[in-house]
């Protein structure tokens, strides 16, 4: 088999073959540090998680994977004047916020995560070989500020797909200084409402990166002139996704060999943002629901489809993990001592390998997942040992290369001794009170065997009966259990 990626600048499926034998290299648009991260916002971050376990475990590539701190821009600027906050400070606050929401939803943290801040030379460099090349000039108002100059290069607009005169004015500098309204800046001179520290010396004029040159240079620094895949959200494409092309192959650059883009988190038909007010703190959300559930419902979709949101949705997300978690729970129980809670990706089903080579089809793949899930619990019933060991293995294969292994030590899972202990000694407790209401049940003692129950929901231990005989499970915080 091979994996395919569906290609934005191609418009297709593309058969996905790394430029460097055994080595991928991923740069993902990180969060610009403007706010607090919501469900909206972490999307992408998920997305390219489960491409990068993917490329790692199933197929064994040493990843590198790269993605950006946009810690400076107009709005960081304008939102630390509005606060009176030194706008590093803000960046910084913001930045710490956004990693400890990845880590709380799994996210791997990335092989390097540079800030744009601490890339200036690069952009330097870049800047001045393009305008060497006569792809970028220096503003005709004297305001510090350089351009790349579209009408130079005519590739501009192969990414997306447009013809430049198609296109509307950008809108990222004072057009007074440009030589057509479309040009870009790629460096932004320093005025005087904005503080000395957030202005670097060139030899073009003090001042600060243009959001599209900071993605260019990070991105040749650590993954060199060419790389395999460039991601990010669809609403990335245009302008900033467009513009990294057009600088990047005009400075004779290779750039990426793929594009691959995410969609929206919607609310409504509208996308997840400040502005509609609709925005669900990562802070907030996990409050009510456990990280495992949001991770699930962030994963659940296939990356290039719409999530629309909906109150429920996690909700749900958490009944259909509980249930994932359950079946894993018993059969660790009822499989002999020492059984490994270590995944193996060998163990993944073919039909599941199918489905996310297929574009990462994570859909399909996840209803593998349960069906062999609906399969391990009828032969937990049937005392199937054979068949319950090869459901177990697969299922915990199969959630562990998507990030939703629930017996991950991330999400409190039971492979670490201590958690293993505690699961023991409980399974024994809980039993003993089993046999007893089984005993109770056998003389047709059903006051007491409903007293054993109800004193066993008081502690939060939901009683499953079976053909086989009864399952425990924890509750969960909404009802459903584990």
């Amino acid at each position: 088999m091979s994996l395919r990626l569906y290609d934005t600048a191609a418009r297709e499926l593309r058969t996905f073959e790394p430029l460097h034998e055994g080595q991928v290299g991923i740069y993902i648009c990180g969060l610009t540090t403007q706010a607090e991260p919501h469900i909206g916002h972490v999307r992408f971050a998920v997305a390219f998680d489960v491409l990068r376990r993917w490329l790692a475990g199933r197929y064994g590539y040493d990843v590198t994977l790269v993605r950006n701190v946009t810690d400076i821009d107009d709005k960081i600027l304008t939102k630390s004047a509005d606060a009176g906050e030194p706008w590093w400070a803000l960046s910084y606050r913001n930045e710490v916020a956004t990693s400890a929401a990845l880590r709380a939803l799994g996210v791997l943290p990335p092989t390097y995560e540079p800030r744009a801040t601490g890339h200036i030379p690069e952009m330097v460099t870049l800047m001045e070989t393009l305008v060497e090349k006569g792809h970028a000039y220096p503003a005709r108002d004297d305001s510090g500020d350089v351009y790349f100059d579209v009408q130079s290069f005519p590739e501009y607009g192969s990414l997306t797909h447009q013809k430049i005169d198609d296109m509307e004015a950008a809108q990222d500098a004072d057009p007074r200084g440009k030589r057509d309204p479309r040009d870009f800046a790629l460096w932004k001179g320093h005025k005087e409402s904005e503080p000395e520290s957030a202005s670097w010396s060139t030899p073009f004029g003090d001042g600060r990166p243009g959001w599209h040159l900071e993605c260019s240079a990070m991105a040749r620094k650590y993954l060199g002139d060419s790389f395999d895949i460039h991601g990010g959200g669809v609403d990335l494409r245009f302008p900033h996704h467009e513009n990294e092309q057009a600088q990047s192959h005009a400075a004779g650059l290779g750039f990426a060999n793929y594009w691959l883009h995410n969609a929206w988190v919607t609310v409504g038909g509208e996308k997840m943002s400040k502005s509609l007010g609709n925005s669900l703190l990562i802070s907030e959300v996990t409050k009510v629901a456990r990280p495992l559930a949001i991770r699930y419902y962030l994963t659940a979709a296939h990356y290039r489809s719409t999530i629309e949101y909906h109150e429920g949705s996690l909700r749900e997300a958490e009944a259909t993990v509980a249930r994932i978690e359950g079946f894993l729970t018993r059969a660790l129980r009822a499989l002999p001592d020492g059984t490994s809670t270590t995944p193996d990706p060998a163990d993944v089903p073919e039909e599941y390998a199918a489905a996310m080579d297929d574009d990462l089809n994570v859909s399909s793949a996840l209803a593998v997942v349960h069906d062999t899930v609906r399969a391990g619990n009828t032969a937990l019933d049937e005392r199937d040992d054979e068949a319950l060991a090869t459901a177990y293995r697969a299922v915990l294969a199969m959630t562990d290369l998507l990030g939703i292994n629930p017996l991950d030590p991330q999400w409190g899972g039971g492979n670490d001794a201590g958690a293993g202990e505690g699961l023991d000694a409980l399974d024994a407790l809980v039993q003993a009170q089993l046999e007893a209401r089984a005993q109770a049940r056998a003389s047709r003692d059903y006051a007491t065997a409903d007293e054993i129950r109800d004193r066993l929901a008081a502690a939060g231990i939901q009683i499953e009966d079976t053909p086989s005989g009864a399952n425990w499970s924890l509750a969960r915080r909404d009802g459903e259990t584990s």
